[in-house]
């Protein structure tokens, strides 16, 4: 399966990393929480920048990130979304300093957390916000949502059946991001959020629809069972990003 072939990649890159990452001083979170909360009109998106993905390939080459962020941002997505995982989806860590230096909106780094220096990784990295991944993750979530808030940075919890849920909202996460893909097949399917969307909303917590969104038809059809939606390639295969987003902002 690929989720298992990313984490054995993960699994060596984090092997390599340092014990402990020093703290920007300077750095001062930006919540992705309010953002969603308090967007100005229009759909809250959070833009996803990243540049392959196993599932299409390449999709865009030679991306310039703050020149990217700030075009995103102009078009009003609520947060910005980088991919830093390298090997399968061509990111890397100091994409997220490259965008912080330019745009002020909340940047949430989506990545393959395995190991608890990660999350200090992601702090040093000027992160505001950390993906944590239920199906990766499995009993040892409640310990990284908690060390992910120890550190100022909000998790959202990603999941993806009934069961991940159920441990996602046994955290003190306020995020949830409930993927359409399957990660274990790739494929998607969007009934998965109308299925677990309710079980959140009881709770009162926010709740971002991940993967499956490609047209402002898909967002008008899902946009009642969730508060926020994360995209990243509908977007950055456009011809014009910042277009497309446009677009999913308005529908």
């Amino acid at each position: 399966m690929i989720l298992d072939d990313i984490v054995k990649r993960t699994t060596k890159r984090v092997a390599l990393m340092p014990a402990e990452f020093p703290e920007e001083s300077s750095r001062k979170r930006v919540s992705l929480t309010n953002a969603i909360q308090n967007r100005d009109g229009g759909n809250a998106v959070i833009a996803e920048i990243k540049c392959t993905s196993p599932s299409r390939g390449i999709i865009r080459r030679n991306v310039d990130m703050p020149v990217m962020a700030g075009a995103l941002v102009k078009g009003s997505c609520v947060a910005l979304s980088i991919l830093t995982e390298p090997y399968f989806f061509g990111g890397t860590g100091q994409d997220i300093a490259r965008v912080k230096t330019a745009v002020g909106v909340p940047v949430l780094r989506k990545d393959f957390i395995i190991d608890e220096r990660q999350i200090g990784e992601t702090r040093a990295l000027g992160a505001d916000a950390i993906l944590l991944i239920a199906a990766v993750l499995k009993d040892r979530l409640p310990a990284f949502v908690e060390r992910a808030r120890d550190f100022d940075l909000e998790p959202l919890v990603e999941v993806h059946s009934a069961g991940e849920l159920e441990s996602a909202l046994a955290t003190e996460t306020e995020l949830v991001g409930i993927n359409n893909r399957n990660l274990a097949t790739m494929t998607i399917d969007r009934s998965v959020i109308r299925t677990l969307s309710g079980k959140v909303r009881e709770t009162g917590r926010l709740i971002v629809s991940e993967s499956g969104m490609r047209s402002a038809e898909d967002i008008r059809e899902m946009k009642s069972y969730c508060d926020a939606f994360l995209i990243g390639s509908s977007i950055m295969a456009h011809d014009q990003p910042r277009k497309k987003l446009e677009e999913f902002v308005c529908a």
